[in-house]
């Protein structure tokens, strides 16, 4: 029989994505108890439980990442070169990338970041000031007034249900979460240009049900005359033939959408003698998000590369998460999830062959081991969109987006900046049926208005639910983005427990604005603005 609970922290995070570690490693240096929730067994989000290698900024091995990240990627290299038997040359290789992937200076396995999120919070663990709950999700909140008063989780194994209560609670959920479940004002989906003055929202009325596609990612490895075809999925036939009015090909093809000029291109998974390099993207889908190189090791210590499969091909925008019942989201999600089956059986079986030997790479192994699964897909699917507050400010395309930012060559300079960020504006196809939106931004700052909603006061956004709309959703939605968002909201939530002030204070009195500036910057570490050489360049 499922029992209920009851328990108290000083801050209490709700989901354990890459936010909700920022968020409790800035509150638990700050002293204060935190419990995390997480609905799977692994914490870190898109970093572990979603399968998704970083994507980050250019001098993110220099700056443009707070203290706390970039100690993660150190510690992610230094668990490489203690675990793994690398050649001499790799292991005193600069800013080590364990898989060589073209998409980032740190494309690693899942296991690896999971590895040093444990590492990092090991201390507080043993000291029983950090509890994490794993297998809870939320399922209802309880609020008085303008607070949110507890917040109910519920063990999916066992039905058991806690009741916890925290005078702040961080929504780290992938959706947003609490922001429904407490009646926090949200928006969701596309906001119009009547609504935002954004040069690239919709014309006409709001679309909450225009949300960008999601993806369910997999590993996979090749082993050359080998077969480990899977079975036929039972949704193969459907998305064989399935190709969108606005998409160039199939759905199972190696043709898809530039996201930039929107132009077909051809880009196969392996890239033999001949074929050449693209104009977009060089090189092939093998090498864009490999997480392990065997190059790295002694001849033959491991038999294949490993690659992350999260391409275009994958991206599934047939029906929305978001403002819709749990039987179209369920239905959403096991739909997603064939999508990425039939493309791993389509490789498999009848993907043409750039080296002209036919159709299909039977080699090509699903990795469930690497993602901790038993059907090989990641445990979580990776959202691109969640519901996003209604806040004091929000960040709208004219302050960081290149084009309508006009004669400016800078993003917009917030005086209340809490971090930093940089990445393209970069919307995928979305359940509106649009193509992708993907357009260039200046580096930008995230400012503390956006994690302040515009009414309620002990609730703080700490992912990518923060004041943005959908179209700057696009990029503030990146990994290290996503940590310095969680980081500032933990730090926030512990400052207003040690001064007895609420966030809105903080941020509209100049005095001690100034002085959570100076803590974030001093002693957590968090940059607040950019260097000159990076501000006016573009992504």
């Amino acid at each position: 029989m499922a029992s209920m609970k009851e328990r108290h922290c000083d801050i209490l995070i709700v989901g354990g994505g890459t936010g909700a570690i920022g968020a409790a490693l800035a509150a638990l240096r700050m002293g204060k108890s935190v419990i995390i929730s997480e609905e799977t067994d692994w914490l870190g989000g898109q970093l572990t439980a979603q399968a998704v290698p970083p994507d980050e900024n250019p001098w993110v091995d220099q700056c443009g990442a707070t203290a706390t990240y970039m100690r993660f990627s150190d510690a992610v290299r230094d668990y490489y070169r203690r675990n793994y038997p690398l050649t001499e040359k790799a292991r005193h290789t600069m800013n080590f990338n364990p898989g060589q992937g073209n998409v980032s200076r740190l494309c690693h396995e899942p296991r690896a970041g999971l590895a040093v999120i444990e590492e990092l919070l090991a201390p507080y663990r043993s000291r029983r000031q950090l509890e994490v709950l794993l297998y809870h999700a939320p399922v209802a909140a309880e609020t008085a007034g303008d607070r949110l008063r507890a917040v109910t989780l519920e063990d999916s194994r066992s039905g058991d249900q806690v009741i916890i209560t925290a005078p702040y609670i961080l929504d780290a959920t992938e959706l947003g979460d609490l922001l429904e479940l407490a009646n926090v004002e949200h928006v969701i989906g596309a906001e119009s240009q009547a609504q935002t003055g954004e040069m690239h929202a919709v014309a006409g009325e709001p679309l909450p049900l225009d949300q960008q596609s999601i993806s369910w990612c997999f590993a996979i490895d090749y082993l050359p005359g080998e077969d480990h075809t899977i079975d036929k999925p039972a949704d193969y036939d459907f998305w064989r033939g399935y190709q969108a009015d606005f998409w160039p090909d199939k759905q199972l093809s190696w043709v898809y959408s530039s996201p930039i000029t929107l132009e077909p291109v051809h880009r196969p998974i392996f890239q033999d003698a001949g074929v050449g390099h693209y104009r977009e993207f060089p090189g092939d889908l093998w090498h864009f998000r490999r997480i392990l190189y065997r190059g790295h090791y002694a001849e033959g210590a491991f038999p294949s590369d490993i690659t992350l499969v999260n391409w275009p091909q994958i991206d599934y925008w047939l029906k929305p998460l978001l403002g819709v019942s749990d039987t179209t989201k369920q239905a959403a999600l096991r739909e997603c999830k064939q999508l990425s089956f039939a493309m791993l059986y389509w490789m498999q079986t009848e993907a043409p062959r750039s080296d002209g030997k036919g159709y299909g790479y039977p080699g090509l192994r699903l990795r469930p081991d690497v993602v901790g699964t038993a059907d090989g897909m990641a445990k979580y699917v990776y959202v691109r969109e969640a519901r996003r507050i209604e806040a004091e400010f929000t960040v709208l395309e004219e302050h960081v987006g290149v084009q309508q930012r006009g004669a400016l060559d800078t993003a917009e300079q917030f005086d209340d900046s809490v971090g930093i960020g940089s990445y393209r504006i970069d919307l995928h196809p979305s359940t509106g049926m649009r193509n992708y939106i993907d357009i260039s931004s200046y580096p930008f700052q995230i400012p503390l208005g956006a994690l302040i909603p515009k009414r309620v006061e002990n609730l703080l956004p700490a992912c990518k639910n923060l004041g943005v709309t959908h179209i700057t959703n696009g990029c503030y939605r990146l990994h290290p983005v996503e940590w310095n968002i969680g980081e500032a909201a933990g730090a926030l939530a512990a400052y207003c427990l040690d001064t007895g002030l609420s966030p809105r204070q903080v941020r509209n009195t100049e005095g001690h604005l100034r002085d959570f500036q100076r803590l974030l910057a001093r002693d957590i570490g968090v940059p607040l603005a950019w260097p000159p050489y990076a501000r006016r360049a573009t992504r």
